[in-house]
């Protein structure tokens, strides 16, 4: 899986071309730290509409899972790095094989591109992750018996492609006919977060893990908490697996490791992530360099920065539409958060809002876990993502 490097890169600065294939709010974070270093992004991304379009030096509006245009955007690139994963791995390999520095590897990417792949790797690396059967179809949803988590192998984000079914009725009304991954249901007591970096020089850097509260209804994070409420010792395990996935798949990048903790005290890896990744953005005020800045250390092959907290305690809130929410964005009640003196607001640049789409975040900082988890519930009753056309 190692891809070498062809010649070093260019000083950080506007000589330094680095490409970036998807333009959603990820990268529009990333180009917001990129401008501290003057280095001049250029995005491929299929919507005329991306939230990083009016910030780049060079748009290209193409479909990213092609590999020739893949190939043709890149090449001259001096870097390229994803804000997505679901991209053309056949051209990311081409680049490569052209001398561009392809962070992640593209093997990486069809790696975690087939949960079903990503499962098999676990087994072969001796990672703890719930007990699986990959199928093919409907007909095999009742393989493991129920309940069981039925995850499509391709194709699947933001909580889409994820489903609980706790009865063979289940499977038959909504079960996903295609490959998937049926996983037996973990009796989980926390869903915890850990966020790792790795240079090409093989430095790493872990940041502290978080626990990671869900909307149940939209199968979302709703708001995630730094650190986790969890003892020493798991937090201690909980980085250790992380970086134990990481080194193990020799990864270069940024890498998200979701996990869960069951209620016996056990660790399991759910899915990982080869990019910037929602679980981080509290980082841009809670920690000393933040997951966008230690994401352009790593692609650039820079030294990894401090991952220490800035505050005892920080969260984050996501921004959803609300369920009757078309049109243009109205951010209701934003005037009266922005008083607020440690509430920080990223609004992510999307010109309509449609129902639970993200539209943004806000990060709390405190001096403990109580007072942040206090403010987040004010401020999900304070703050509101409406729409110009309510249906």
């Amino acid at each position: 899986m190692s891809q070498d490097h062809t010649s070093p890169l260019p000083p950080v600065g506007p000589a330094l071309r680095l490409g970036v294939l998807g333009g959603g709010q990820l990268g529009r974070m990333m180009i917001q730290e990129a401008m501290n270093w003057d280095v001049r992004v250029e995005v491929m991304d299929p919507s005329p509409e991306a939230s990083c379009k009016h910030l780049t030096t060079r748009f290209v509006q193409a479909d990213l899972k092609d590999a020739d245009a893949v190939v043709a955007f890149g090449q001259g690139l001096d870097a390229i790095t994803v804000e997505i994963e679901h991209v053309s791995v056949e051209g990311l390999q081409r680049l490569a094989d052209q001398g561009v520095e392809v962070v992640p590897r593209p093997s990486h990417l069809g790696l975690i591109q087939d949960k079903g792949l990503q499962k098999q790797a676990f087994d072969s690396w001796g990672i703890a992750s719930a007990p699986y059967q990959l199928i093919e179809s409907l007909e095999e949803a009742g393989a493991m018996g129920f309940p069981i988590v039925q995850k499509l192998r391709k194709g699947g984000y933001d909580g889409k492609g994820v489903q609980i079914l706790k009865t063979p009725e289940d499977a038959q009304a909504r079960g996903f006919d295609a490959p998937c991954v049926l996983e037996q249901a973990v009796d989980i007591d926390k869903e915890l977060s850990v966020i790792v970096a790795r240079s090409a020089r093989g430095e790493t850097a872990v940041y502290p893990v978080v626990e990671a509260v869900f909307n149940p209804e939209v199968n979302l994070v709703d708001h995630l908490m730094a650190p986790a409420a969890i003892t020493a010792q798991q937090e201690s395990d909980a980085r250790a697996l992380a970086l134990n996935v990481v080194t193990s798949m020799d990864f270069v990048g940024l890498l998200a490791v979701e996990m869960f903790l069951d209620r016996d005290g056990g660790l399991w890896v759910n899915e990982v992530a080869p990019r910037t990744h929602n679980s981080g953005h509290h980082t841009i005020e809670g920690n000393v360099c933040s997951q966008f800045e230690q994401h352009l250390r790593a692609v650039l092959d820079l030294p990894l920065g401090d991952t220490g907290p800035l505050h005892p305690a920080s969260a984050m809130l996501n921004l959803i539409g609300e369920p009757d929410a078309h049109g243009t964005p109205v951010y209701q009640g934003l005037e009266e958060v922005l008083t607020l003196p440690n509430v920080h607001v990223h609004l992510y640049g999307k010109s309509t809002v449609k129902p639970h789409r993200k539209m943004g975040h806000v990060t709390v900082t405190g001096p403990d876990i109580d007072s942040v988890q206090r403010d987040v519930l004010k401020l999900r009753t304070l703050l509101k993502v409406c729409g110009s056309n309510p249906d």
